[in-house]
């Protein structure tokens, strides 16, 4: 059992940057890969970024390549996501996951946060 609980979100304006974390409990936490996931009203839960067990790999999704960051410190048990140049349509509440897989398929990942509520005005 892997337990999630994010934090860092936030109303902040366009343009700016945010940072979120996600805390896990477990020590086998280095066995996951992690992943991020947002969901805005209206719309499905949709992929955003994915980093492997011991980090060295990351994937993203198109929307936010060059913008965001996902990274994990295994000595906290925790994985962050830097979002930076923040635009409306980033806003969504933002999960994060666990599993097995380095995937990007929401179906994989069988452990999940609460999730934590970004808005960004314009």
């Amino acid at each position: 059992q892997v337990q999630l609980v994010e934090s860092g979100g936030g109303l902040v304006q366009a343009g700016v940057s945010l940072r979120l974390s996600c805390a896990a409990s477990g020590s086998t936490f280095r066995t996951y890969a992690m992943g991020w996931f947002r969901q805005a009203p209206g719309k499905e839960r949709e992929f955003v970024a994915a980093i492997t067990g011991s980090g060295a790999m990351t994937y993203y999704a198109d929307s936010v390549k060059g913008r965001f960051t996902i990274s994990r410190d295994n000595a906290k048990n925790t994985v962050y996501l830097q979002m930076n140049s923040l635009k409306p349509e980033d806003t969504a509440v933002y999960y994060c996951a666990a599993s097995r897989y380095y995937t990007y398929s929401r179906e994989r990942y069988d452990y999940w946060g609460q999730g934590t509520q970004v808005s960004v005005s314009s």
